[in-house]
């Protein structure tokens, strides 16, 4: 049997009282959580949700979120998460498209999910954090069969072109890149604590976080909302062996007023991806914390991970290692045939991690796989050893006067000033040029530097062409739900 839901099953049976899910001093323990599941799955069963319809959560990381995609996952269901900040306009675009028959709320959140739910005529249904109550319909323990291709979860992508596209991961998608990341890439048991602060509606904190814990029997840990002096207490108080998320949680938490004093000595192993960690960013967390940071690369059509830096092997910082077990890359050119090494191209992908398509955009998917293999969009390199460097995105390509400027390595260079917590750098339109490059930073707390030290430290360091002719300085950057900085949500100061 594929169903996803199987490992909550199995690890329920072997270690039943051992902790599961914690939520500061809520603790659920395996056969609690799969008791609640089983409740939900026969609730929606009641509510007449049958295999293959879509199920819709809109929850931030509480025991409720892993309880309902369990739920969900053992009546057979496909589950479509959401970003808890979405607004109800916003839902009702992912309730539309998805053909949703349920979708879940958090009692937090106000009445987006109610209004969302009712412009589209389904059932919305407000849980508190902790799960819902009064289920009706008897318990399904038992996962309903899937075929290793049927949809367990509909992801929708960030949608930076046009509206956005969900992506189907498959049973076997998600089973398989969990068991890849619990047993080669974090190696986890259950005697590890994992930090779940990365959101669990986004693909990382759910295949990495509580997909991987849930098959290790390891314990997860919740922060509903990131905040770095929260994250040091409960590495502290949770005695957390894994430490995943994106780099801009690295740098909060190394910027943190408490970074010198926290205990971080239980953690073993830390893993970062969703956008590219500053080298600077990775050495400081290291030497400050005492663990290691390994940089991995993967895509919600990915499942997500595609490479990463693994155990036992070399670990090249700045890169996002190699191709994890069971999937395949490429650097492709515009036509699809390989660049050399040291070349950039794109990045292709095959693999039983890779999506079986975008959800009823048959054209989008095709785009996407013409020939087996997923275009990722991103820019990389190749070394000798088979390791691989991005670049950048496709679409965040600078082009200065015929001159190619990739923004990652002038943030590279941005992030080696000690005064400097985050950059983002942009191409602005410029009449003779095309593309002029621009930077927006800000600055550690208590740091002092200005933006025309700031351009003259980059000027120092990289080809005349590629340095920022414009530095502006601001309070914070845009950034997604995961932490990821957004670029395009980047603006220049208006003169």
């Amino acid at each position: 049997m594929t169903n996803l839901a199987a490992n909550l099953v199995a690890t329920a049976r072997t270690q039943p009282q051992h902790p599961a899910i914690k939520l500061d001093e809520y603790v659920l323990d395996y056969a609690a959580l799969h008791a609640a599941a089983a409740a939900v799955a026969g609730d929606l069963r009641e509510q007449g949700v049958e295999p293959g319809d879509r199920v819709g959560l809109v929850l931030p990381n509480v025991p409720a979120y892993p309880i309902l995609f369990y739920g969900a996952l053992l009546a057979g269901a496909v589950v479509v998460p959401m970003n808890p900040l979405l607004k109800a306009r916003e839902v009702e675009y992912y309730l539309g498209d998805s053909g949703m028959k349920v979708v879940y709320g958090w009692d937090g959140s106000g009445d987006v999910v109610p209004t969302a739910a009712e412009a589209v005529g389904i059932t919305g249904i407000v849980v508190p954090a902790t799960g819902p109550t009064g289920l009706r319909g008897t318990p399904v323990e038992e996962p309903v069969e899937r075929a290793d291709d049927d949809t367990a979860v509909i992801l929708y992508t960030s949608g930076t072109t046009g509206q956005p596209k969900g992506a189907e991961l498959t049973h076997h998608n998600l089973a398989s890149n969990a068991a890849t990341t619990s047993e080669t890439l974090i190696e986890i048991g259950p005697d590890d604590v994992i930090m779940g602060c990365l959101p669990l509606f986004h693909v990382f904190g759910l295949t990495c976080g509580l997909n991987a814990a849930v098959r290790a029997g390891a314990t997860l840990t919740l922060i509903p909302r990131f905040d770095p002096a929260k994250a040091l207490q409960v590495v502290a108080r949770d005695g957390v062996t894994v430490f995943e998320g994106v780099p801009t949680m690295y740098a909060a938490m190394l910027h943190s007023p408490d970074a010198g004093s926290a205990d971080m000595s239980s953690l073993r192993t830390c893993i970062t991806g969703g956008s590219a960690m500053p080298v600077e960013i990775l050495k400081q967390f290291e030497s400050t914390f005492g663990c290691q940071v390994f940089e991995g690369y993967g895509l919600s059509e990915t499942a997500p991970v595609a490479s990463f830096n693994q155990p036992g092997h070399e670990r090249k910082p700045g890169t996002i290692g190699f191709p994890v077990r069971g999937c395949e890359m490429r650097v492709v050119d515009d036509e699809g045939r390989d660049v050399p090494d040291g070349e950039p191209g794109e990045i292709a992908i095959r693999g039983e991690n890779v999506m079986k398509g975008y959800w009823n955009r048959p054209e989008a998917t095709a785009e996407a796989i013409p020939d087996g293999w997923f275009r990722s969009g991103d820019i990389a390199t190749r070394d000798a050893d088979g390791y691989y460097t991005i670049v950048d995105r496709k679409k965040d390509l600078i082009i200065r006067g015929g001159y190619n400027v990739y923004p990652r390595e002038v943030e590279e260079t941005l992030y080696e000033h000690p005064a400097v917590a985050e950059a983002a750098v942009i191409g602005i339109k410029h009449a003779d040029l095309g593309e002029e490059i621009g930077a927006a930073v800000a600055l550690k707390p208590g740091a002092e530097a200005t933006a025309e030290e700031l351009q003259q430290f980059v000027k120092e360091r990289l080809a005349a062409y590629k340095y920022p002719r414009s530095v502006w300085l601001v309070d914070a950057l845009p950034k997604g739900p995961t932490g990821k900085i957004l670029r395009r949500n980047v603006e220049p100061p208006t003169e």
